[in-house]
């Protein structure tokens, strides 16, 4: 069976001008060579997705700003093969699936080697549908929709008994696996902290934790994200607005401080916090976005030999290795779901997610 019945039209939100989201009819796409089509069961949102609707950047149409350019947002979904393109394999039809963002270039030396978040040729292939490169969702039409087109090598099978919401989570824990692991080298055994309790942040403490890091240490301003921190995996928590964040790791680690610090916060001094933390010869992801430029003690780098990198996304495959933890039940994702509505209810799941309506962390959409 190389198809499911399909229809020719579908709902789907468009971007209009910022704050302005429209639901619309538009055709079913139809996928090309190596790519399936995907009746998209559930979807979720991100920070990012707020940025998008009120920034348009990080995502980029047709060389600009995706406003009025019937331009479909959402990149946290998952759903079931309808359709496949020539040449697809991997896949057969009634397949559940879960989706990473980017299918890179193919063409430039960190799209070889995995670092398809980091193409290279960013500005150049970088949206480029004939050169390869997409990112649904950024440079084109993502899950607010109905159906939505991937890249088979996009795609991360859900196994039997997970459930539609849990599996729109597969995407952020390959993000923070993406940190922690490959690029991190996080050892088991080594001590964390995760600065900033939010979904990012909550995957790296249950990541980190399935990982074999100990201990494992969060902080934030929320005594319920913080709480929820506990049932991922965090073995302390720490309230900044409560206790001095850095002299709290020292003390937790008898003065040692920390092999490795994720920084999911954005805060403007977190990076300089974070060096007070790790030890010497130590590492530092950073995975959030502050809102300025922040002013960083380059010299302390340099004389502790800390090394501190950023991340984009999901590159690497984690997303595969962060579903395999999944499946194999090494630590509860659905617990960060918290709210869930129809497709057509967009506008208010954007407002429960953004205004943190009842401790809103996971909004998810269930679109059929």
């Amino acid at each position: 069976m190389n198809s499911l019945s399909i229809p020719k039209t579908m709902k789907a939100w468009v971007l209009d001008g910022p704050e302005q989201l429209r639901l619309v009819e538009k055709p079913v796409p139809e996928p090309g060579p190596a790519e399936v089509l995907i009746r998209i069961d559930a979807v979720a949102i991100c920070g990012t997705d707020v940025e998008i609707l009120t920034k348009g950047l990080p995502a980029w149409i047709r060389g600009g700003l995706p406003f009025n350019k019937n331009f479909t947002p959402g990149h946290e979904y998952m759903g079931t093969v309808t359709k496949l393109g020539a040449g697809v394999d991997e896949v057969k039809v009634g397949d559940r699936v879960a989706v990473e963002i980017h299918a890179g270039c193919g063409r430039c030396q960190r799209c070889r080697m995995g670092m398809y978040t980091s193409c290279l040729n960013y500005g150049l292939n970088y949206g480029e549908h004939d050169k390869g490169h997409r990112a649904n969702g950024f440079t084109t039409d993502g899950g607010f929709a109905e159906y939505a087109v991937n890249h088979v090598n996009t795609l991360v099978h859900v196994p039997e008994g997970m459930s539609d919401e849990e599996a729109t989570l597969i995407v952020t824990a390959g993000t923070a696996m993406y940190g922690l692991d490959v690029l991190g080298g996080l050892i088991a055994g080594e001590s964390l902290v995760v600065t900033g309790p939010g979904p990012i942040g909550l995957m790296s403490v249950a990541v980190g934790k399935a990982l074999g890091a100990a201990p494992v240490i969060l902080t934030g301003t929320r005594d319920s994200r913080l709480q929820l921190g506990t049932r991922l995996g965090a073995d302390h928590v720490i309230n900044v607005q409560k206790e001095n964040p850095v002299e709290a790791v020292k003390r937790l680690t008898q003065g040692r401080g920390v092999h490795y610090v994720m920084e999911c916060s954005g805060a403007p001094n977190a990076l300089n916090e974070a060096m007070d933390m790790v030890n010497r010869g130590g590492r530092i992801c950073l995975a959030a976005f502050p809102g300025e430029p922040v002013p960083v003690d380059l010299a302390k780098l340099v004389r502790n030999n800390i090394y501190v990198y950023g991340i984009r996304g999901e590159g690497n495959s984690a997303t595969h290795r962060a579903a395999a933890l999944m499946t194999q039940k090494r630590f509860e994702a659905k617990l960060m779901h918290t709210h869930t509505f129809s497709l057509n209810e967009l506008p208010t799941a954007f407002t429960y997610f953004r205004e943190r309506i009842e401790d809103a962390i996971k909004v998810v959409l269930k679109t059929h």
